[in-house]
């Protein structure tokens, strides 16, 4: 399945914190006698893959072929993780289950009433014990090296819960110099990827916080270019990729500094849920970079396959078909000067 990569199967590692989304799925029933709260009727409960894992699910639905390297826990979430990623066709071999971690995991409580859309109403984060084994980290780094000539690139998934360290940034210089395209979808310690990196996809929101700035002052096209600059300077990536939410994205290209372009949110029907949306929006990024096209058209692929999950609950993918389909119709990217944004 080529779809618009114009070639198949492209093949990508991916290196991140695996994580555990728990859904629970309830109706409202009345409000308690015990304290000012609504009581919910059990219906459902489900475990989806979350962080790294929803990467992967990504790549794999856009045609590619997939490896997840990482780690879970000794229990059962990574076990389920590990096994639906297999039965999707994604490489497993390199997820390491350790002793003594815990899977990380998202507990999102879901209601609605019949024929309504489900709202989500209370997130639980279930957070590992201790930190992650460097040990374990570094074997997952090593790993992905060392199957290097099998990848066209490397999408590196930070959550904060330890998989990316300094052993994914060396992954990440080897992948460089091989002439492979290396991608991080970034929270912080952006420094240690100094010129390691094809491009970086951050949300507004970690793009604030690397320039120490209010999330809100970035809505404003020339602040959120002076960030831009600062983070191309300090990191060096070939391609900065910035998503934000409905406001659309822009992207930042470090070989013509002063260069800015951005692109108004794709689709058309009413936002459902934005859960996972930048995990797509990085995996259709890299696979666009991977196959040959350019920045601008691989921001339109990443900005055209975010707006279909959005439309759909939860950690959504969308498929090659789906993907090359929503481009046919998604808005077109305007080139601006950074310095006059």
């Amino acid at each position: 399945m080529a779809g618009p990569w114009g070639r198949a199967p492209l093949c990508v590692a991916v290196l991140g914190d695996v994580i555990a989304d728990h859904w629970l799925h309830a109706s409202p029933s009345r409000l308690s006698r015990e304290a000012p709260v609504l009581v919910l009727r059990h219906e459902r409960e489900e475990l989806a893959c979350g962080g790294a894992a929803n990467v992967a699910r990504n790549l794999r639905a856009m045609g590619a072929r997939v490896a997840l390297f990482g780690a879970t826990g000794l229990d059962a979430s990574g076990r389920e993780i590990a096994a639906a990623l297999a039965a999707e066709g994604v490489d497993v071999a390199g997820l390491e289950a350790v002793p003594g971690w815990t899977t990380p995991a998202k507990t999102r409580v879901l209601a609605a009433e019949p024929r309504r859309n489900p709202q989500q109403i209370l997130r639980i984060d279930r957070e590992p014990s201790a930190p992650l084994d460097p040990a374990a980290r570094s074997r997952a780094a090593l790993r992905t090296v060392a199957r290097l000539g099998e990848f066209d690139a490397l999408l590196l998934s930070d959550y904060e819960y330890g998989a990316v360290g300094v052993e994914a940034a060396e992954a990440a210089r080897a992948f460089t110099a091989a002439g492979r395209v290396a991608v991080l979808d970034p929270r912080r310690g952006l420094e240690r990827f100094r010129g390691a990196l094809t491009a970086l996809t951050p949300n507004v929101g970690e793009l604030a916080a690397f320039a120490r700035r209010p999330e809100a002052l970035l809505a404003a096209p020339r602040e959120l270019s002076a960030a831009a600059r600062e983070l191309v300077e300090a990191v060096a990536p070939r391609h900065l990729l910035v998503t934000r939410g409905n406001l659309g994205m822009a992207l930042f290209d470090a070989a013509e500094h002063a260069a800015g372009a951005w692109v108004e949110a794709s689709g058309e029907g009413l936002v459902t849920d934005v859960t996972g949306a930048g995990d797509t929006a990085a995996a259709a990024f890299t696979l666009a970079l991977a196959a040959g096209q350019g920045a601008l058209e691989a921001m339109r692929a990443a900005n055209a396959a975010a707006g279909i999950v959005v439309m759909r609950p939860g950690a959504a993918t969308c498929d090659a078909d789906e993907l090359e389909a929503a481009l046919r119709a998604a808005p077109r990217p305007t080139a601006v000067a950074l310095e006059g944004a």
